[in-house]
């Protein structure tokens, strides 16, 4: 098969907070696409207001896939994603739609595209005993300890990263080799989509760093605090689970634990944000044959079809 008769397939990329969500939704309305969510903390129910997730009306008008599909006591592999993403895009695709992956998450992107290394499956007494030793040293005494294993993976990872330096460290516990080892010998998996990428990125740095801070305080006010009092509510929940590391809702933790301050807890949440949307800005440009797209103007729609229709031809509705 040629990759001119692949099927096509949409990613639209970006930073959190450039109206993604929104833009799907509208572009859905236009074209026959199924939007399919790449976004590692809508997976999970109970997260709403801090992922800010779509409505149930605006899902019942665009219906997303792979969003609350976890409980938010479960982990989530960028391997599952890929599982799950290539079963959805085959069912739309069957459907006579485009599938359209929408969110921000890089690695469930990369992950999507190339494959995956095939290293060693979840070690839950490894990953008991490091969680251990991080609550005893610190997470950064773990780093200092990958960085003597692994250099070049402690060299990818922030000292702080607790997720990535757990997972470092449990592969290369349980195998003897390390994970910059398992991922040199990765077998490219490449995807089976003639793929159009798009990033819709801010025209305006500072624009887009006042609208999530905006973002943030409106999301206080509907509500993330009780949301995140409801979920500690849960029986085997804490904040080493993966979905209190997210953004917003580690802070928030840290305030209902008495840790931080009301004030101090949304400063902190509101500069991860922007570090947040840094870091994604910065891994778009590793991305090769990516159209980059102001979010700003109001005819970004119009833009985009006519983008879409010249690279796909017209599908409209």
């Amino acid at each position: 098969m040629t990759y001119e008769s692949l099927p096509p397939a949409i990613f639209l990329m970006g930073p959190t907070g450039t109206g993604k969500t929104d833009l799907a939704v509208e572009l859905v309305s236009r074209w026959p696409c199924a939007i399919i969510s790449v976004d590692s903390a809508m997976i999970y129910r109970g997260l709403d207001i801090g992922t800010a997730k779509p409505s149930r009306e605006i899902q019942a008008r665009a219906p997303h896939r792979l969003i609350d599909i976890r409980d938010p006591r479960d982990s989530y592999s960028a391997a599952e994603f890929r599982a799950d993403a290539l079963l959805e895009m085959a069912m739309a695709t069957q459907a006579g739609k485009i599938p359209l992956l929408v969110g921000g998450t890089g690695l469930y992107f990369r992950a999507l595209q190339e494959g995956l290394s095939a290293m060693p499956a979840a070690y839950p007494e490894i990953r008991a005993r490091l969680n251990a030793e991080a609550d005893r040293l610190g997470w950064p005494a773990l780093h200092r300890h990958l960085s003597e294993v692994d250099p070049l993976a402690a060299a990818r990872i922030h000292s702080n990263d607790s997720q990535r330096i757990q997972r470092a460290l449990e592969v290369y516990e349980a195998s003897g080799r390390t994970m910059t080892d398992w991922i040199s010998q990765n077998t490219k998996d490449p995807l089976p989509y003639r793929i159009v990428k798009l990033a819709l990125v801010p025209g305006n740095r500072d624009r887009l760093n006042k609208r999530l801070a905006q973002r943030f305080q409106q999301m206080l006010k509907q509500g993330l605090v009780e949301e995140v009092k409801e979920l500690a509510k849960l029986g085997d929940f804490g904040p080493g689970l993966p979905s209190m590391r997210l953004v917003g809702y580690r802070q928030v933790w840290e305030y209902l634990e008495g840790v931080l301050n009301y004030a101090t807890m949304e400063a902190l949440a509101i500069t991860a944000t922007r570090r947040l949307a840094k870091r994604q800005l910065t891994w778009l440009r590793t991305e090769q044959n990516l159209q980059w797209l102001n979010s700003e103007p109001p005819n970004r729609l119009e833009i985009i079809l006519d983008y879409l229709n010249h690279q796909l031809g017209s599908l409209s509705h």
